[in-house]
């Protein structure tokens, strides 16, 4: 009986292990791994993640514990731009990647450098509505209320959230989370 139990748990695991390792992601190169766009949009969103947590332990607070979820976030955005840097020097001029590349500075607090992404991946496609509504959020972080109303005019006939989410932060009625 117990080798029975031992059989399964081992034919188990083989079988997790090999199904975990064979994935491929849609966006991956094929290879059976995942591409470092996948990986590192992954870690993007464990860093929105840390993120919330983090506000939730601002709101009772316990500062302690929400300053060691936001250093969970950071340590995952600097891995995932990284990750975005180097797959743009794979596969350049991909407007996503480098919205990407826009929002891990940001976050990281580089807003020069995400200005810059943002705008080369709106020389590759004048429509991205997250970069549009990044980009407008970006210019509201550094004072230039009149540059993000722009980004709004030009995401108001998308009839999209990214719309509706950039408008209200304009207007005072929400605060960027992003």
């Amino acid at each position: 009986m117990l080798n029975k139990i031992n059989i399964l748990i081992i034919a188990f695991f083989l079988l997790t292990v090999s199904a975990y390792s064979a994935g491929d992601s849609g966006g991956s190169s094929g290879e059976g791994k995942i591409s470092k766009y996948d990986q590192g949009h992954k870690l993007v969103l464990s860093g929105k993640h840390w993120e919330k947590k983090a506000d939730k332990f601002f709101k009772k607070g316990n500062t302690t514990k929400a300053e060691k979820n936001l250093a969970k976030a950071e340590k995952k955005y600097e891995r995932a731009f990284k990750l975005f840097f180097e797959y743009n020097k794979e596969k350049p001029n991909n407007a996503d990647t480098l919205n990407y590349l826009g929002f891990t500075s940001r976050k990281l607090g580089n807003f020069d450098e995400a200005e810059k992404y943002y705008l080369s991946g709106l020389k590759i496609k004048p429509n991205h509505k997250r970069i549009n509504q990044y980009l407008g959020e970006l210019y509201l972080n550094t004072n230039r209320k009149d540059k993000a109303i722009e980004q709004l005019t030009i995401l108001e006939s998308c009839n999209c959230k990214e719309y509706d989410q950039l408008k209200e932060i304009i207007d005072g009625k929400r605060i960027s989370k992003y």
